[in-house]
């Protein structure tokens, strides 16, 4: 027998959604306000100069002897990949971990369900069917972390689609009075609100932030809730909250948007704290930006099919926490059957800016193949510098630390260099160290970061005359990295006869301590790419791990 009339049933099952709605619908515009506010400062401390930062003249012009060897073109693609692979483990098996800990959630919530229901009729066949719609937050985790382009999701999701369909084949042969449209109503009232909800928030455009602003509004939103509810909860309380207004001469309807709006202040408060908190974990290396993502998914699943037991009785909104906390044990079992890399290699990440969101696709493909076997250092630029925010930086700015980002001279440079924790986090994941560099510090900052890179990936798609600056990070790698270890991204946009003359004219001026002198056949290795494909990046990482 359902206990509707029990105010908490009532509670759990209407406000709980309201909050998660509420918090959703004012989260996004806020998510999107916040990162232009935060690509417009970082944009205008990357145009002003550094104070401390000397001007020094450039060095007078030397006649240098060219290199005795010209320099060769070859372009690279994914019929010449080579097998060579990163140390640690693959995106593949962290997904892998993260679907079996998704697992345990999925066993976790069917017994839920089979306690709270207490089905007759239950089989087999009718727990599989529950477990298997549980386990749909693993093929969205598996797209997150192994999935490079949108055919491997697709793929994936396909595959989640036909074993529940084989299992729905079973179900409606063993059940006549059962109807196909029944079980998609069951898969789609479990799973179609958190998975509409959640791809809302994982949307490229603010996706780096979405999670943590959505946290923040829903205990903010709760809280004015909670206020409303337990003062009008007892007759002395609502007495007493509208004596106040009284005398503050304020009528009913503003007495009662007050104490929403003094609900939703002291959360938000509360909800800064526990951001906070988060952002000094992930600081730390005890949280990665992959695990937040994840977790948050798998809590917002177990909040919402939760909801849907609590009509049983209200007891069983903990079951959703119950489950997320199965899954976190079972997933932080399982990084410990994951690899580590135990010498990471760092990869240089230089690029046109002038891609805009272009440069996100490849970024977002790298960063799953690449930091499972080391690091990946670039400088901030307009076009990755909201999708490559890590959750202390935006914690940071908002807490008004952002000019403390900015490198401000060749000292500073080296201290921030010197303290970057080069440890993979708890999933074995690591990171990218984004430099923020004001308009007279980039070139030093790029010079420096070549030296201390394994590889260099320049991505020179739309790569024309204009790029000045690429033409500088050009030289600068001639002269001081082995070009054995840089691979240059080109495509239809390149405008690759500037490109190869620009070099070969680079090359005729090589620094005499370059590594490239002694080169017996230099060449500029080109990859060309169309999407980038699944293919295309492991081609791609392959052919830098061998460098």
């Amino acid at each position: 027998m359902h206990e509707t009339a029990d105010p908490i049933t009532l509670a759990l099952t209407g406000a709980l959604p309201f909050v998660v709605l509420a918090a959703a619908a004012l989260a996004f515009p806020v998510s999107l306000l916040l990162l232009k506010v935060y690509r417009r400062a970082v944009l205008g401390g990357m145009n002003e100069s550094a104070e401390a930062t000397p001007k020094t003249p450039p060095p007078a012009a030397t006649e240098i002897a060219p290199p005795a060897r010209p320099l060769a073109f070859r372009l690279l693609g994914p019929a010449t990949a080579l097998s060579t692979a990163l140390p640690g483990a693959s995106a593949s098996r962290a997904a892998g971990v993260y679907a079996a800990a998704i697992a345990v959630f999925a066993a976790v919530m069917t017994t839920a369900w089979l306690l709270a229901t207490r089905d007759p009729e239950i089989g087999p066949v009718k727990v599989a069917l529950i477990c298997w719609t549980y386990f749909w937050p693993a093929a969205i985790a598996v797209s997150l972390v192994a999935a490079t382009d949108r055919r491997t999701r697709l793929l994936v999701a396909l595959a989640y689609f036909a074993v529940y369909a084989a299992i729905a084949g079973v179900a409606l042969v063993g059940s006549p009075e059962l109807t196909m449209m029944q079980l998609a109503q069951h898969w789609l009232v479990t799973n179609a609100p958190p998975t509409v909800l959640l791809y809302t928030f994982l949307a490229r455009r603010i996706r780096a932030v979405g999670p943590i602003v959505l946290a923040f509004a829903v205990i903010a939103v709760l809280g004015s809730q909670l206020a409303v509810a337990l003062v009008g909860s007892g007759d002395a309380s609502l007495r007493a909250a509208v004596e106040i207004g009284s005398t503050l001469g304020l009528g009913g309807l503003a007495v009662f948007w007050g104490m929403m709006a003094a609900g939703f202040v002291i959360f938000a408060i509360g909800a800064w704290i526990v951001l906070k908190w988060l952002g000094a974990r992930y600081a730390a290396r005890r949280l990665s930006d992959e695990t937040i993502t994840l977790d948050a998914m798998v809590l917002l699943f177990g909040v919402t099919h939760s909801i849907g037991l609590v009509f049983e009785h209200w007891t069983w909104i903990a079951s959703g926490f119950v489950a997320f906390m199965a899954y976190k044990v079972a997933a932080i079992a399982g990084y410990r059957w994951l690899p580590k890399a135990s010498v990471p290699r760092r990869l240089l990440l230089l690029r046109v800016f002038a891609l805009g969101a272009r440069s996100e696709p490849l970024f977002d493909a790298l960063r799953r193949r690449w930091l499972r076997g080391g690091d990946i250092a670039m400088i901030a630029g307009p076009d990755l510098v909201t999708s490559a925010v890590e959750p202390d930086e935006f914690l940071g700015f908002l807490a008004g630390q952002l000019r403390r980002r900015f490198v401000a001279g060749s000292a500073d440079l080296a201290m921030r260099i010197a303290a970057i924790d080069r440890r993979p986090d708890p999933d074995g994941r690591f990171r990218v160290a984004e430099f923020f560099c004001r308009a007279d510090t980039w070139q030093m900052t790029m010079q420096r970061l070549i030296v201390d890179s394994d590889a260099v990936l320049m991505d020179l798609r739309s790569f024309s005359a204009a790029n000045q600056g690429c033409i500088f990070e050009l030289g600068r790698l001639l002269d001081a990295i082995d070009i054995r270890r840089v691979v240059f991204v080109i495509d239809s946009t390149t405008d690759r006869p500037f490109l190869e003359s620009t070099l070969e004219r680079l090359w005729s001026g090589l620094a005499e301590n370059s590594p490239n002198r002694s080169a017996a056949a230099p060449a500029a290795r080109f990859f060309e790419v169309s999407g980038p494909t699944a293919g295309e990046m492991r081609a791609l990482v392959g052919h830098l791990a061998a460098a």
